[in-house]
């Protein structure tokens, strides 16, 4: 019988993130009875890692890296799937000097070819010497980077003789390790995090942000290759001796319950989800394995890695309340690799707090966005905003135009930031990396929004805007707008702009159809388009797709570029034409979907 990693060290202290590496972390969390436990897709406890046990298999890795000649520094891709032996890597890699490079599972990666692309375009760039990963995985990665070292299974690098082999711990003024974006496709760029970068950001989100304390214990879903998933419920919980119970990111997906069902049984304190996450729960509802559920000890439910959509959270609210859930729990926030994870966070005990503005919030004067706040009690649409807080201690966020001004309160800029936690750069890629830092050494986050006395409100992403005529418009706008209607489920909808043939700039929302009958499937385009309209007095060419042709980022988050790439390169096709006959800028099928 498997026993949990328990929740308290009852004899060790609780140090929050006070250490300066991650070997100093775990040589400290080592001495107590915390650590990960892994659960099945029902919630059955499968394994579980106590840091003391973590740290012995590590440190015994880490002599067989040795022996087997990894020089310090040398890079190890490690396919980052939700079991003890990922995090049994990568803590081996700091005890011995390397530097990890965690892989994306192949999860909304798009094609087999498409995944091994991914996977040769990181190994390659990182400089990778080894790979290891599960053996259904192997095959991958030996098509992607068949050259290497090694390529294996865990199994064969225990294998691997460790006697004689030496430490060369990781320090405080060293790196740490390499994280690809969720959102890097061809050309991906790693963030080279360095220790001071990683613990800075695990005090942040330990001592300000969550308000770490003794018997609090975490719950997570979220993949350990995305940044929230490994800094947020993997890293900053061993540096604060807090244990976490995992669920893999596809069990999640199979059965969105177990994770409130983790929470119930086990007294979870502390879990995130971008908002898609407890939507899937509202879904579900309070059905026969829920009705039991008890989430009163659930402190902190966070919200990130994505827009945060306040309406979803009021629903996650009513459904689950009866289980003792408080919507107060709920605490917005905003981060990036690029800053290791986290930039800002609401405040705790508060719940979520929303900035009303008109519907026509967007009023441009010499080229300046600005956003008026609407007064409620009048019959004017608006569009509602979460605050995701003020930033971390010893870090500054400010919004800048684009000639790099300071903007006041209200104005919508480009989101800047600095602090300790910023990335010292791009792994190997000077270029890239000057590309997003200003001329003063902020970081150009590549996101918009404003500032409401010192607290970051995120509007999107820059890339992602709609102009037309002059008019900013967003894409989240019109996406939730269609995703209301009744045939249109949330997540079916990318709006993205074109370049016609003639210079103009189209608007266009590519809707996932579920529909067969072809005088519904027009008079659901009809309804698209009036909605589309309405939301934001603008035409929008809609287009009708089969399911699963959206595609989405390895964290879950709709790549709107990369649809926008399908669509403009001619790969998607209207399921009211021909497959044949594809969906261009400028065609006629094109023309007669407006």
């Amino acid at each position: 019988m498997v026993n949990a990693a328990e929740s308290i060290n009852e004899n060790l202290p609780i140090a929050v993130s006070d250490f300066e590496s991650l070997v100093e972390g775990l040589d400290y969390a080592a001495k107590g009875r915390t650590g990960y436990n892994f659960f099945s897709s029902r919630g059955e406890l499968q394994q579980a890692l106590t840091y003391r046990e973590l740290r012995e298999q590590a440190i015994v890795l880490a002599q067989r890296f040795d022996k087997a000649g990894l020089q310090p520094g040398a890079r190890v891709a490690i396919v980052a799937d939700t079991v003890p032996d990922f995090p049994i890597f990568f803590f081996a890699c700091q005890y011995a000097g390397l530097i990890p490079v965690p892989l994306p599972l192949p999860i909304h990666l798009g094609s087999h070819e498409a995944y091994v692309e991914r996977l040769r375009s990181m190994i390659t760039r990182a400089g990778a010497e080894v790979a290891v990963g599960p053996p259904e995985m192997i095959h991958y990665l030996t098509e992607a980077a068949g050259t290497l070292k090694m390529i294996g299974t865990p199994a064969d690098f225990y294998a691997l003789p460790h006697a004689g082999g030496d430490l060369r711990p990781l320090a405080a003024h060293e790196p740490c390790y390499i994280q690809y974006s969720s959102g890097s496709t061809s050309l991906p760029r790693g963030v080279f995090v360095s220790q001071r970068a990683i613990t800075s950001n695990a005090r942040g989100i330990g001592q300000h942000g969550l308000k770490l304390r003794s018997g609090d214990r975490s719950t997570s879903w979220l993949p350990l290759y995305h940044d929230m998933g490994l800094v947020g419920f993997c890293l900053t919980p061993m540096l604060s001796q807090i244990t976490v119970d995992y669920l893999s990111t596809k069990s999640f997906a199979l059965r969105p319950l177990t994770w409130l069902k983790l929470l119930s049984q086990y007294g979870g304190t502390i879990s995130f989800s971008p908002t898609f996450g407890y939507e899937l729960c509202v879904r579900r509802g309070l059905n026969g394995s829920a009705k039991d559920l008890d989430l009163k000890r659930w402190r902190i439910a966070g919200i990130g890695g994505d827009m945060v959509r306040a309406e979803i959270l009021k629903r996650f609210a009513d459904t689950f309340g009866v289980t003792g859930f408080s919507s107060k729990a709920f605490l917005p926030s905003y981060g990036l690799a690029e800053s290791t994870l986290a930039v800002t966070f609401a405040a705790l005990d508060k719940g979520t707090e929303i900035d009303r503005v008109d519907q026509d919030h967007y009023a441009s004067n010499d080229g300046v966005t600005t956003v008026k706040r609407n007064p409620g009690g009048s019959n004017r649409a608006v569009r509602s905003f979460v605050n995701c807080g003020t930033a971390l201690p010893g870090h500054a966020v400010e919004v800048r135009s684009e000639k790099n001004d300071l903007l006041p309160d209200r104005y919508v800029g480009r989101i800047v930031v600095k602090g300790p936690s910023v990335m010292d750069g791009y792994f190997n890629d000077p270029a890239a990396t000057a590309a997003v830092m200003t001329d003063d050494g902020w970081l150009d986050t590549g996101d918009l929004g404003y500032m409401v006395e010192g607290r970051l409100i995120v509007t999107g992403r820059r890339k992602d805007l709609v102009i037309l005529n002059g008019r900013n418009i967003w894409p989240q706008d019109v996406e939730w707008a269609v995703e209301a209607l009744e045939d249109v489920r949330d997540g079916d909808v990318a709006c993205f702009s074109v370049i016609e043939p003639d210079g103009d700039e189209q608007m266009v929302a590519v809707l996932q159809c579920r529909l067969h009958d072809p005088a519904a499937r027009e008079n659901l385009r009809k309804q698209a388009a009036a909605t589309v309209r309405k939301t934001c007095g603008a035409d929008c060419r809609i287009v009708l797709v089969p399911p699963k042709t959206l595609r989405f980022t390895s964290s879950g988050k709709l790549s709107r570029t990369a649809v926008r790439q399908d669509y403009i390169a001619g790969e998607i096709f209207d399921i009211s034409y021909p497959i044949d006959q594809k969906i261009s800028p400028g065609s006629a099928a094109a023309q007669s979907g407006d």
